[in-house]
């Protein structure tokens, strides 16, 4: 229906050819924004009753008090996942974790999964590869973080957090679980639905300039470009493309549109997929936000640490995919 919508629009109504290259850019543009806006609404809803009855206080009680024999790294990952934040937006919980006394392995977990996965990048892969891609990009992304957090734990690294949060670590302790009031899921809905329309306007800009970008590749950039550079049948593919987003940032509702047409244009899709996830998971402006609480060197050993797992999984995609 919003296949038919988009081509009665372009090419009946403004009367664009559909053989030129104007016309399959711009009707790529109609198609993909109206598909993504919708299934990121809905999504974001369902999202927010999760979050609503799983609130952040308690999980971090919850890890810092307990045992569980390195769950704890996937629960804090799978927390990412739930948690609608881009890299630089998840920084400021990940140093309130870091300084409630939380290990910092667990505290990457989280930083790792959340702008790797949340309610936009579901939404808007459901809507560009299927669910069955979808549902391996997602347990992809939560493994990723639960096994990077748990190496970088075992490393010992907490020597190189800033020293003013070394000393806040020493000092925290344990908050009491506060019993908090039962509202019902109908007093809750209105709340929920205006914080999901919140997400979309706040991403919708990223949406239309990834989707722009995207339209614009579809439409100009000739066959066999991309497959010429990132072919999958060159091992040094994912690498490149790993090197090549780092320093780069976006978030998912800014990046999946662009790596869509990268798949259409004959690049793999573990190798878009690494791509990816290095923009929206590694950038320069999540480093420099980074360096509140760390140093230079425990930086590198996240960067390097994250980018060499996202290649391994862009080798894999490549091969299963």
């Amino acid at each position: 229906m919003i296949q038919r919508f988009a081509d009665w629009l372009i090419y009946d109504v403004i009367g664009i050819n559909a053989t030129t290259h104007l016309g399959e850019a711009l009707n790529f543009f109609v198609y993909d924004t109206l598909k993504i806006v919708i299934l990121l609404f809905l999504i974001s809803a369902v999202m927010g009753v999760v979050n609503a009855y799983f609130p952040v206080e308690r999980l971090r009680n919850f890890l810092n008090s307990r045992k569980l024999y390195g769950m704890q790294y996937l629960l804090a990952s799978l927390f990412g996942a739930i948690t609608p934040f881009c890299s630089c937006s998840s920084i400021p919980l990940f140093i309130g974790f870091v300084k409630g006394g939380i290990p910092l392995g667990v505290t990457f977990s989280f930083l790792i999964t959340s702008p790797l996965v949340n309610e936009v990048a579901v939404a808007m892969f459901a809507g560009s590869f299927g669910w069955k891609t979808t549902a391996i990009y997602v347990l992809s992304g939560v493994l990723l973080g639960a096994i990077s957090g748990f190496f970088l734990g075992k490393m010992k690294l907490e020597k190189h957090l800033s020293p003013w949060v070394q000393q806040i670590q020493q000092m925290a302790t344990t908050a009491e679980d506060v019993p908090t009031e039962r509202i019902s899921l109908l007093q809750r809905l209105p709340q929920i639905l205006k914080e999901a329309l919140g997400i979309v306007r706040g991403v919708i800009l990223y949406v239309i300039l990834g989707i722009a970008i995207g339209a614009a590749m579809h439409g100009y950039v000739p066959e066999g470009f991309f497959e010429t550079y990132l072919s999958g049948e060159h091992l040094y593919a994912v690498p490149l493309a790993v090197i090549l987003a780092v320093p780069m940032y976006a978030n998912a509702a800014g990046i999946i549109p662009v790596v869509e047409v990268f798949v259409a244009k004959g690049v793999s899709l573990g190798t878009a997929l690494a791509f990816m996830m290095s923009v929206v998971g590694l950038s320069l402006p999540e480093a420099t936000m980074l360096k509140k609480v760390m140093n230079m060197r425990l930086i590198g050993i996240f960067f390097g640490t994250v980018a060499s797992a996202i290649i391994i999984l862009g080798w894999l995609f490549n091969i299963i995919l």
